[in-house]
């Protein structure tokens, strides 16, 4: 099956202003998204979906495909399903985050790989155990649950609460094996044709109260696959993570 990665690409960004665009490793937060996936083998071709010129001239200027898209989407999977039909080539389309630009191509082929085997679902992500009580009890970790099935693990939910949660606590609770908790991570791989019907849907209850988009579509009873992996990568949401991103790069260049 043939997988395109689109970055979701917005000038805007609350906790951190302008954060795809900022330079202090010498190239733009963007950048570095963009280069990650050059890594993996499955993919044919990395696109970044821009919502604002600005943007979209950086991306360009090194060396991006861009697509433009409406500023007005509601969410980075909406954003998707605008980009969707300008590529009738994908069989898959993966979503990875503008602000996760230490993602491995290992983690992006094995999201790839639970759709190949799952002829069934629509949508696959990936998830990390959760080793940290802080992390777990942050809302800006969300957290999934899921289930075992006989072609790997569907998700149940998905919230910025502490799920499961624990009756009876004990910081064992964090060692055991396998994993009690875990950390979902910002990367989608959806089949083409299920973009403009989840676009078509409308925000659901749980999905407006976490602001958790992916849980419109458990809500309407799609299945979601869920892969386990051991990744270190986190998402780029405040000061604080953009500066131990560039001592990370700094100390590995």
């Amino acid at each position: 099956m043939r997988s395109i990665i689109v970055i979701p690409a917005r000038l805007a960004s609350t906790r951190l202003p302008r954060k795809l665009l900022l330079t202090e490793t010498g190239r733009p937060l963007m950048q570095h998204t963009y280069e990650a996936p050059q890594q993996t083998r499955k993919p044919s071709e990395v696109v970044i979906a821009a919502d604002h010129e600005e943007i979209a001239a950086v991306a360009r200027g090194f060396g991006a495909r861009v697509i433009m898209t409406s500023p007005n989407c509601p969410s980075g999977t909406d954003r998707l399903a605008e980009v969707a039909p300008q590529l009738p080539e994908a069989d898959l389309i993966v979503n990875v985050q503008g602000d996760e630009p230490e993602l491995s191509g290992e983690t992006i082929d094995a999201a790839i790989a639970l759709l190949e085997q799952n002829p069934d679902a629509p949508m696959a992500t990936l998830c990390t155990p959760i080793r940290e009580r802080e992390k777990l009890l942050d809302p800006a970790c969300v957290k999934v649950v899921f289930a075992l099935t006989t072609t790997g693990h569907r998700a149940i939910y998905f919230s910025r609460a502490a799920i499961p949660h624990a009756r009876e606590w004990s910081d064992a609770l964090l060692t055991r094996e396998p994993a009690c908790f875990y950390q979902h991570l910002g990367l989608y791989v959806y089949r083409r044709e299920f973009l403009p019907k989840y676009a078509a849907l409308p925000r659901t209850p749980l999905e407006t109260l976490e602001n958790l988009e992916q849980l419109r579509v458990l809500e309407n009873g799609y299945p979601i696959m869920i892969g386990v992996v051991e990744e270190p990568s986190i998402g780029i949401d405040t000061p604080a993570d953009y500066a131990a991103f560039v001592a990370r790069w700094k100390a590995t260049s």
